[in-house]
Order: C-alpha cells, then sequence, then structure tokens
C-alpha cells in the first residue's frame, strides 16, 4: 500500500451500534418543515468524542445543510480535525441513508479512510468504508501547496 493510501480502520460492533443510536437520536432535532426528510448524524473524533447534528432546512432549498456536514462543522468548531468513523440515520428507520455528494466530499477532507455507519432493515446496519462511497476523491493533492496555512 502507497504511504498516501488511507488505512483500513476498524470500527468495534458496540462502537457502530452506539453512533447509530446518536445519530437516530440527534434526528429529533432537525429542521426539516419543507420536505420532512429528517436526518440526524453522529461523528466520531480520533480523541473518541461524539458529535451530533440534524439537518437544517431553508425555505431557500439551496440553502439547506445536512445533518453530515452540520457535524462536521460543528466539531470543527470545537478543535477536532480528524475523523474516525460517522453514523446517518435517515427519516426511515431501517433504511440506509448514506450521505450525498457533497457530504462525502466534506468527510473526504477530514479522514479519508473514514468508515461510514448506516441503517439496514430488520434493525441492523452495515459499516462501509468513505473510499467506497466516494472512489478518486478530489484532494488537496491536486491544487498544489497551501498557500493559506492550512493545516
Amino acid at each position: 500500500m502507497p504511504a498516501d493510501a488511507p488505512r483500513k480502520k476498524r470500527l468495534s460492533e458496540d462502537t457502530a451500534r452506539a453512533l447509530l443510536a446518536a445519530a437516530e437520536r440527534a434526528r429529533q432535532s432537525a429542521y426539516a418543515p419543507y420536505s420532512g426528510f429528517e436526518v440526524g448524524a453522529a461523528l466520531l473524533d480520533a480523541e473518541g468524542r461524539i458529535h451530533t447534528a440534524a439537518n437544517v432546512e431553508n425555505a431557500s432549498y439551496p440553502l439547506a445543510t445536512c445533518a453530515e456536514r452540520v457535524a462536521v462543522v460543528t466539531a470543527v468548531g470545537q478543535g477536532a480535525r480528524e475523523f474516525d468513523a460517522i453514523a446517518v440515520a435517515g427519516p426511515r428507520s431501517g433504511q440506509p441513508c448514506p450521505p450525498c455528494g457533497s457530504c462525502r466530499q466534506i468527510l473526504h477532507e477530514f479522514g479519508a479512510d473514514m468508515m461510514v455507519v448506516l441503517a439496514i432493515s430488520g434493525g441492523g446496519h452495515r459499516v462501509v468504508p468513505l473510499a467506497e462511497l466516494l472512489p478518486e476523491a478530489f484532494d488537496a493533492s491536486q491544487i498544489g501547496p497551501s498557500r493559506g496555512g492550512a493545516k
């Protein structure tokens, strides 16, 4: 494996279940008066902290923000910069609600080797590497050296 390739993370069953449960609780805080599509996310940082969030809609539809992006922005605002996993809970329990393309790109920025926990029918879950959801992701290597002191 090349030195710059993402390493494969492992996520225990207990941690995956706990993250999904946290995402389901966070979903209750969603503000989705237009679509009714309520989503919760639970983001596990490298220090073991869980950051939860819900989606926020706006009457100007393009200004809506997905739960996954709210979780990342909140966590970064609290000092986190590396993430190990995220669970996403959509409006229908037991049905997968994978991150949209924009969220996949934002997640990749902070954890190319992140694991994504999705609900499945029957009350279970499956864990998918982010790299499988976003193959050949755009990253800093394509834009050259940082000019702004990115950390």
